[in-house]
C-alpha cells in the first residue's frame, strides 16, 4: 500500500499553487484536480514509487504555469525533475501534430514510471472527454484543438505504445479499453508532423 510522505504533501501544495486559477476546458473545474486524478489512479492501480506519484501531481506544472524544471529539482530532486521534464512538451509553439508525434515518440523509448505517470494522465483526461462527450454529445469536440478523428488517431497511437510497453498492467489495460470505448465510431485521422 502506498503510503503519502511529507513530499507528496509538498507536491500537492506545489501544484494547487502553480495552477491557482487555471480551469479544466469546458467545464470551469479547478486544474488542479487533473493531476490529483492522475496521481489518484497510479495510487489505486498499485503503483508505490513515490518519485512517480509526485511526478503524476507535478507533471503540467512546468508545461502550463510559470514553474521551471529547476524550481522541481531543488524543491523534489532530480528524479522528479527528470520525469516532469520527460513528460512536457518542449515546445508550445510546434503545431498540435509536432507536439503529439513528440510525446508518443518519448513514450517509445521512457522508463517505465514516466510510462506509468502518463497513462494516468491520458487516462484521466480520457475519463473527463468520455463524460463531456456522454453530457454534450458531438460538441464535445469542439472544445479541442484537434477534432474526434484527430484525438482518435493520438488515443489510439498512445494505446499502441502503452500495450506494447507493459500489456499486462491494470492501469494500461484500463486504458486501452476506455479508447475503445470512447472511439469506437470514430475512424482516426491520418495524422502527420507538420
Amino acid at each position: 500500500m502506498f503510503e503519502p510522505s511529507e513530499q507528496v504533501y509538498d507536491a500537492i501544495e506545489f501544484a494547487a499553487r502553480a495552477h491557482r486559477g487555471q480551469v479544466r476546458k469546458a467545464t470551469g473545474v479547478p486544474y488542479i484536480v487533473h493531476p490529483l486524478g492522475a496521481a489518484r489512479l497510479l495510487i489505486e492501480h498499485g503503483c508505490t514509487h513515490e518519485d512517480a506519484v509526485v511526478a503524476a501531481i507535478l507533471h503540467d506544472t512546468v508545461e502550463d504555469t510559470d514553474a521551471t524544471l529547476e524550481e522541481l529539482r531543488v524543491a523534489f530532486g532530480s528524479t522528479v525533475a527528470d520525469f516532469v521534464e520527460a513528460l512536457s512538451e518542449p515546445d508550445k509553439r510546434a503545431s498540435w501534430e509536432v507536439r503529439k508525434h513528440h510525446t508518443i515518440s518519448t513514450l517509445k523509448e521512457a522508463p517505465d514510471p514516466v510510462l506509468l505517470v502518463s497513462c494516468a494522465d491520458k487516462l484521466d483526461n480520457l475519463r473527463s472527454i468520455a463524460a463531456d462527450v456522454e453530457q454534450r454529445g458531438e460538441a464535445a469536440w469542439r472544445s479541442f484543438k484537434r477534432g474526434a478523428p484527430e484525438q482518435a488517431w493520438y488515443y489510439r497511437a498512445l494505446s499502441a505504445v502503452f500495450s506494447t510497453r507493459l500489456p499486462r498492467h491494470p492501469l494500461v489495460q484500463r486504458f486501452v479499453k476506455l479508447v475503445d470505448q470512447v472511439f469506437a465510431t470514430v475512424t482516426p485521422a491520418a495524422v502527420s508532423p507538420r
